[in-house]
């Protein structure tokens, strides 16, 4: 597994390099709307391939699952990379520094082998099931805070299914009126890396990709937190809704939300 770690990481360098070359400069004509408030640029989708060649030569036998190529596989094999080469494709054409490249690969399933990067932060979060989780080499663990008025909470604003609007802003409700505060930072893989390494207590959102939280599900497991749909499923990679939490608050966490999304 190490060895297979070192050449994402190599991966990353390479994919982290060339989008800097390009974060500040991408015109308006180079961007395109793939639906309602979602982007997509040549960055995006030039990382995706460059990504893909280095991983499925890294795993041999190995199949992707990737954000701009997910209309044309989403089956799932003994080994597969689930993969977003650009999450926070927004704040990226906007200059603002918080993007990643979020890499997982799946054995059967279930997430083995996890990156987020973040090239303008120059922080790489990383896990091996079972060997903990690391931010830049260093092992960190979750927050130990076990209240929720002294919690700083992450959040996604839902952005193209408005469907759940009511029972997310009385969530929003009690939460701004319980906790020390929420951030929305544009990327779910940044959010869930920040809930591993205790900089946020935790993490809630709704309409999630596969490819938006793969990584971050291991980063936050490996590093003690634990990680659910709203009702409570550990299995949470292709659902549409995550938790992520310390153990401490995860309780009053997992109620707060199950009052509202009943």
């Amino acid at each position: 597994m190490e060895e297979i770690l070192l050449k994402m990481e190599s991966a990353c360098d390479i994919v982290g390099a060339f989008q800097l070359q390009h974060w500040n400069k991408v015109s308006a004509e180079a961007v395109n709307d793939k639906s309602l408030n979602q982007l997509v640029s040549f960055v995006d989708q030039q990382s995706e391939e460059m990504l893909v060649e280095a991983l499925l030569s890294a795993v041999p036998g190995s199949t992707v699952i990737g954000e701009e190529s997910a209309s044309e596989n989403r089956e799932l094999t003994e080994y597969t990379w689930v993969i977003d080469p650009l999450d926070g494709t927004t704040n990226f054409l906007h200059g603002l520094p918080v993007f990643s490249i979020s890499i997982a690969l799946l054995h059967n399933g279930v997430p083995v082998i996890a990156i987020v990067d973040c090239p303008v932060l120059n922080e790489r979060f990383t896990a091996i099931k079972g060997k903990g989780a690391r931010l830049n080499g260093f092992s960190i663990q979750v927050a130990g805070n076990s209240l929720l008025k002294d919690s700083l909470l992450a959040t996604g604003f839902p952005y193209h299914n408005f469907t759940e609007m009511q029972a997310y802003l009385d969530v929003l409700t009690h939460f701004m009126q319980n906790t020390r505060g929420l951030r929305r930072m544009g990327s779910a893989a940044i959010d869930l890396a920040y809930t591993a390494c205790g900089r946020f207590d935790a993490f809630f959102e709704l309409n999630l990709s596969p490819w938006d939280i793969a990584a971050g599900v291991l980063l936050v497991t490996e590093a003690g937190g634990k990680v659910s749909t709203f009702d409570g499923k550990t299995d949470v990679v292709f659902e549409n809704q995550i938790l992520a939490s310390s153990n401490e608050l995860y309780p009053e966490m997992l109620q707060v939300l199950q009052s509202s999304f009943e």
